[in-house]
Formats: C-alpha cells, sequence, structure tokens
C-alpha cells in the first residue's frame, strides 16, 4: 500500500472521528470458554486458541501459555503499526522482524514468594529492520510506532481493568 492509498483510506475516519468524538470509542472483545483441565479457549477471529499452563506452571506444552499470547499480541501490534507509520512516512521497508522477550519469576504467579511479581518484570521489543532509511528517519518511525501501538501504550500505562462475574447454576 502506498501513503496516499492509506491516507485515502483513513482521511474519512480521521474526519469522523475529528467532528464526532464519540463515534471513536469502540468496544473491542475477546471471549473464551473455560476447557478441559486447567484450560480456557479463546476464539480469535481466524482460529481457536487453546491456552493453558506454561510448563513452568506445571503445564504440558500443548496449550499457548497467556504470557506468551501477550507478546505475540504486542509483536502483531507493534508489526502493523510500524507497516501504517512506515508507508504514511514513505520510508520503505524490505522486510525485517520483531521480537518481544519478556521476564517472569514464576514464584509469583505460583504463590511461592510474595516478594516475587505476578507478571512480566521486564519486556523487551526488537526491530530488526531491512530498510535504507536514515537515522533520523528510523528515530521517527520507531518514536511514532511506540507512541501509537495499542497494546505496547496499554501494558506500558496503568489501565483500569474491571473484574466482574455472574454464577450460572
Amino acid at each position: 500500500m502506498k501513503s496516499e492509498e492509506l491516507r485515502n483510506l483513513q482521511k474519512p475516519l480521521k474526519d469522523k472521528y475529528r467532528e464526532n468524538p464519540d463515534d471513536a470509542m469502540i468496544t473491542l472483545k475477546a471471549n473464551g470458554k473455560i476447557g478441559e483441565g486447567v484450560s480456557c479457549s479463546v476464539q480469535t477471529g481466524k482460529a481457536l486458541v487453546e491456552a493453558g499452563l506454561h510448563p513452568a506452571t506445571g503445564g504440558d506444552g500443548l496449550a499457548l501459555c497467556s504470557g506468551d499470547m501477550l507478546l505475540e499480541a504486542l509483536v502483531a501490534c507493534a508489526g502493523v503499526t510500524l507497516k501504517a507509520v512506515a508507508t504514511s512516512l514513505e520510508i520503505e521497508l524490505r522486510g525485517g522482524t520483531i521480537t518481544a522477550e519478556g521476564d517472569l519469576d514464576f514464584r509469583g504467579t505460583l504463590g511461592v514468594s510474595k516478594e516475587a511479581a505476578v507478571g512480566f518484570s521486564d519486556i523487551r521489543l526488537k526491530f530488526d529492520l531491512d530498510t535504507d532509511a536514515t537515522e533520523e528517519q528510523l528515530a521517527s518511525l520507531l518514536k511514532l510506532t511506540e507512541r501509537y501501538c495499542v497494546v505496547k501504550q496499554t501494558i506500558s500505562n496503568p489501565t483500569n481493568v474491571d473484574v466482574l462475574h455472574t454464577v450460572t447454576k
């Protein structure tokens, strides 16, 4: 896709959201169903994913770990955002890879240590790009990618998560 095509595609949406900010508020949803053993099935829109325990918490490695899925969501969002920003800035990307790594202390998750955090202590997002972009263009590309990547911004900034429940008998 060319820069002009992307601008033409997004212009009516940007105009609409400027005129009616409420139209820009969309609720995204993910649904899961409690599965067999210690698992949960999640419909991704393209496939059904079975999430389960990581081997470090007793899983057999056959189900996806939700921590891995979080890192995969970060990579996917960063990749799409990077490509959109590069297109908008007319920076040619011949290819590249995006890697996310996160450090977890499973003592926290398993309740072995109250001092050990539950969740990632550090996440590293790495871009290895095949491009002739200048250092200045790359700096702008990465700055804007970081700014507009929904998943990166969500996990980097405190986000309110309301936990609700119903009981079916």
